[in-house]
């Protein structure tokens, strides 16, 4: 009788034991969370430089409970398929250039307009709190992790461009809002993808190109294009996004460790996109021999002259579009003032 009550106490026991043991949640272990990251230009350049930062805190500040594998080049999904390879699956995240697709991105691609932004470092915040207002429909199949912008473009060419009069006729490469503003100098703006520009330039096929000068060093195009000119004229807006089905499925305290990064993401890409800028084209004249051309304060006049109708088409087709596109300009005009005086 004894032995029998003894087991029975046993049996109790371990089905409390039991039942106790599958009360308690799961620890989430080391790892346990895979996201693969889609980039499309080379590891060297700053877009894949803040992929790794943003993996780098990621895994930090969860400490190692998120994993990040990190595709740059390429080499899981190329610039003109990132947004809907993310939103289809492919990749958990990509980073994509908005400039290379105008029509989707209507909004936010008004920051590369010939608006004044000076710097990547006020492009980008002014671009991170433009997006946060209007919550454009173009992002609601994603969740937006950070955005952030180039530096301003400058003219890098293979002959030295000092007037209007260089650069009518000159092929050069460009995209987005960047495109229109050639149109107006009266250059031949050729579309085509950054990563596809070396060749095309050692091919003769372009002359030259219009974008930020860090690629002067990172692509090594200052081997090719011994001419800067600067004109600070216009940036180009990116954007990092993840599928949202695997959003939802982030326990809540990685999410919030994500949402934090949002803007210190932006911040952080625009300081060390304008700093390498600066080394980009110390470099490119210490060791390339490139010239810097600075245009006169009456040459520059003419330049901007002709771009003011670049905005005011922008304005008018963005209206017909259903965009309030006057107060998304002032938008932009007054974040900009706000992040210049800091």
């Amino acid at each position: 009788m004894e032995k029998k009550l003894q087991l029975q106490k046993f049996v109790v026991f371990t089905a409390v034991l039991l039942f106790s043991a599958l009360s308690i949640p799961p620890a989430v272990s080391a790892g346990s969370v895979q996201l693969n990251y889609a980039n499309f230009p080379p590891a060297p350049t700053f877009p894949c430089v803040q992929m790794e930062r943003w993996k780098g805190e990621v895994e930090k500040r969860t400490a190692g409970k998120v994993s990040v594998n990190t595709f740059p080049g390429g080499t899981l999904l190329d610039a003109k398929n990132m947004m809907d390879g993310v939103i289809s699956g492919q990749a958990d995240i990509g980073c994509l250039c908005m400039a290379y697709q105008p029509g989707r991105f209507v909004l936010t691609n008004a920051t590369s307009l010939p608006l004044g932004i000076s710097s990547a470092k006020i492009g980008s915040l002014v671009l991170w709190d433009l997006y946060n207002k209007y919550q454009p429909e173009s992002f609601k199949k994603v969740k937006v992790l950070t955005m952030f912008t180039t530096a301003p473009a400058n003219i890098m060419s293979k002959t030295a461009v000092k007037t209007l009069a260089d650069i009518k006729g000159l092929d050069l490469r460009a995209s987005g809002g960047a495109a229109q503003i050639l149109k107006a100098w009266g250059a031949n703006q050729v579309g085509m993808p950054m990563s596809e520009t070396p060749e095309a330039l050692q091919k003769g096929v372009v002359q030259g190109l219009f974008s930020s000068l860090e690629v002067m060093k990172d692509l090594k195009f200052a081997e090719i294009c011994k001419y800067i000119t600067i004109t600070d004229t216009v940036i180009y807006p990116f954007a990092v996004v993840m599928n949202m089905d695997r959003w939802n499925a982030l326990p809540d305290d990685v999410k919030k460790i994500m949402d934090e990064l949002g803007p210190e993401q932006a911040h952080w890409t625009g300081e060390y996109m304008d700093n390498h800028v600066m080394e980009s084209v110390a470099w490119s004249r210490q060791k390339q021999g490139v010239e810097i051309i600075q245009l006169s304060a009456e040459e520059k006049g003419k330049w901007d002259a002709l771009l003011q109708p670049i905005t005011d088409k922008w304005i008018a087709d963005a209206k017909a579009q259903g965009f309030a596109a006057e107060s998304i300009v002032k938008d932009i005009k007054a974040l900009t003032g706000k992040y210049s005086v800091r």
